[in-house]
């Protein structure tokens, strides 16, 4: 009877540790997906840096940013009342 519970608990710490193993692995890939992003956003950014018109649309971007946080601020200061 104890051999076979000692049995049992042993397969399902072999269990436990390829389950442990296999999430090691997923997460390694995660990483190395989320680092492959990284370059491609980085990469992006600098091809669009490039391009015509660049430097208008940054500003069009602030300006619409800017409107958008004075609106927000606004709404927060009509929720506070």
């Amino acid at each position: 009877m104890l051999l076979k519970l000692n049995k049992m608990k042993e397969q399902k710490l072999v269990e436990l540790v390829n389950k442990v193993n296999n999430l090691e692995s997923y997460i390694k890939q995660i990483i190395t997906e989320l680092y492959n992003l990284k370059d491609l956003s980085v990469g992006t950014l600098e091809a669009v840096k490039i391009m015509p018109g660049y430097d208008d649309a940054i500003k069009k971007l602030t300006e619409k940013l800017k409107k958008a946080n004075e609106s927000n601020d606004k709404k927060l200061e009509l929720d506070v009342e």
